[in-house]
């Protein structure tokens, strides 16, 4: 299942969005996987999206139709920069469901996140809760 919910200002002004899987955020998923795999740097190092640095809407984000090298960020910089350290993944989304998979971290491309996802949701649930996203 997955949600989002708005946390405070980031260093870089304006809200912060973070994706929830199953109610744990996204960025503290990614920090275990990193930490457990013993990459380094790791661990308190990704933070949510900032809305107004979307590319198109919220919806055609979250739905890979704003991907840049067929990857969709996820995550931004625990700073709120999309640039400086973002988790990407492919977005897949089918009649019904969306799937995230093909994680990676573009400024080390060495590093292994094959057992990191992949995350399925439900076409409908996705599409709603991106919906509430972009409408709140």
């Amino acid at each position: 299942m997955l949600r989002f919910e708005f946390h405070p200002p980031s260093e870089l002004g304006g809200p912060v969005v973070m994706p929830y899987v199953d109610d744990v955020a996204l960025a503290d998923l990614v920090d275990r996987f990193e930490l457990a795999a013993g990459m380094s740097p790791a661990g308190e190092a990704y933070g949510g999206l900032i809305p107004a640095y979307f590319r198109g809407t919220m919806a055609e984000h979250f739905h890979g139709l704003a991907a840049e090298d067929g990857k969709t960020t996820l995550l931004a910089c625990a700073c709120g920069d999309w640039g400086c350290w973002p988790l990407l993944a492919r977005v897949t989304v089918t009649g019904d469901e969306v799937v995230w998979d093909s994680f990676g971290q573009p400024h080390r491309p060495e590093r292994d996140y094959r057992g990191f996802g992949p995350f399925r949701f439900a076409r409908a649930q996705y599409d709603a809760a991106v919906l509430r996203f972009g409408s709140a």
